[in-house]
Parts: C-alpha cells; structure tokens; sequence
C-alpha cells in the first residue's frame, strides 16, 4: 500500500491507497509544535487502528507548504515506517510545464493538484483549493500550468473579524438562513460565506474568459462544501484531489 502525506498550513491529510484506490484517510491539525517522534507515534496509530503495520506500506509520497515540519515528517516515516518520502516539489519528475515566472514559488501542493487535474479530468481547468488560503490553479487544454490567484481563505476572513474587531464574535463556518442577516451572527456568516461565493463565482468568470468557455472547474480542500452547496460555477468536487496527485506522482518518481 501506499501512504501518502499533504502537510498544509492548517491540516495534514493522509490518505492509504491499494493500487489506485483511496482507501482511509485523515485529516489532522498542523502542529508546529510536535516533534519527529509524536508525528512518527500519531501516524502508526493511525495506521494501527486500520489493522496496518509498516509491513504493508510500500512507499511514502508526500507534498508540504510547511518547511519546518518537512524535515521532522521525513524523519517519522524513516525511523517508524522504515521508507524515506518522495517529496513532490517543482523540481520532481511532474510532467507538467510550469509557466510561473518562478517555478520554485508555486506551492508543492498547488504542482499536485494539477497534475491530478490533468489526468482525472478534462482540460482547460481550474482548480479552486479552499484552504487556509483560497487559491485558483489555471491549467490550459495542453496541460500546461499557467498561474492562478491567492486569496485569504474563509477561516482567516472569519479569524480577522473576531480578532480586530472589539464586538464581534467568533461564528461556525456556515451558510446563514438569508443573505440578510437578521443578528449579529447571520450577518458575518452571510458577509463570509456569500461574500466568497461572490468572490469565486467572478474569479470562475474571469479565469474562463481566459481558458475558453469549455473550462472545467474543480474544488478541493476542506473548507470546498461549504461554498460548492452555493454555488452552480462547480462542476467537479474531488475533497482527496491532492491525495490523488500524490498516487500519480509517486508512479512517476519511484
């Protein structure tokens, strides 16, 4: 089997793959704070809880956004799981043509997702991860990766507003009953989750005035149904997108 590993700002997901099936997977709070050991005990239990030891896993295919814990989870698969990660970055074997000014600024994770795109579904595309920031992916009908746009994400908006606002409270991330909000709390969710679908629905249009009208639009991340139940600009949802990248990728750098 196996194992692969997207360490972003706010999660880690992991996820266990037989051949090119997604089998369990997970979803953990970033920790900057945890060392190689409790990451290396927290993934075997994981694992364990599965009834997997380290014997069933063949490889280790990972992504990060987080240079200091790159190095410690690197070190956890080593010492727990006897198997040195392949590390996805710009300089992996991708296949993919990265027209960034600066390949090495474009996201490990922002690379994965189109390579994912690329061979899942139909192109042009663009790739929308609601993350800790919300960033949209251009990839035209050669495959090629464009460049995108960087957004905050949901969480940082509501974040933002508990924080440097004197009255304000902290809300569940959730779609209110009404666009007007009649209390204190319906009117930021309305403001946050309303407000970005408006945001992503303009950005759909733009990118599509650019890629041609036959662009598909594919969501990830884990803040993506909160705002694809809003909107008809989505047309796929793939939640384990990055996940599936990293199956793909790992083929192509064994």
């Amino acid at each position: 089997m196996l194992l692969t590993i997207d360490i972003g700002n706010t999660n880690i997901t992991l996820g266990l793959f037989n051949g090119q099936k997604l089998g369990d997977r997970w979803r953990l709070a970033t920790d900057h704070e945890r060392m190689a050991d409790e990451y290396g005990l927290q993934i075997s239990a994981l694992l364990q809880h599965v009834n997997c030891d380290r014997n069933c896993i063949e490889g280790v295919c990972m992504a990060s956004v987080v240079p200091p814990l790159t190095g410690r989870i690197i070190q956890a698969c080593k010492q727990y799981l006897n198997h040195t990660p392949v590390l996805i970055d710009h300089k992996a074997n991708t296949g993919l043509n990265i027209l960034y000014e600066d390949p090495s600024a474009v996201g490990a994770d922002r690379i994965v997702d189109a390579v994912a795109v690329r061979e899942l579904y139909s192109l042009p595309a663009c790739v929308i991860d609601f993350g800790t920031g919300t960033t949209f992916d251009a990839i035209n009908a050669n495959g090629d990766y464009l460049g995108g746009a960087i957004a905050p994400g949901l969480s940082i908006g509501a974040d933002a507003l508990y924080q440097r606002t004197a009255k304000l409270p902290r809300v569940n991330l959730e779609a209110p009953p009404s666009v007007i909000g009649r209390n204190t709390v319906h009117a930021i969710q309305a403001g946050l989750v309303y407000g970005y679908v408006s945001m992503v629905e303009g950005m759909v249009v733009r990118f599509r005035h650019l890629l041609g009208k036959e662009m598909k639009v594919i969501a990830t991340g884990g803040l993506a149904e909160i705002i694809t139940h809003e909107t008809q600009v989505i047309d796929y949802v793939a939640p384990w997108l990055t996940l599936d990248g990293l199956r793909i990728l790992w083929e192509m750098n064994r």
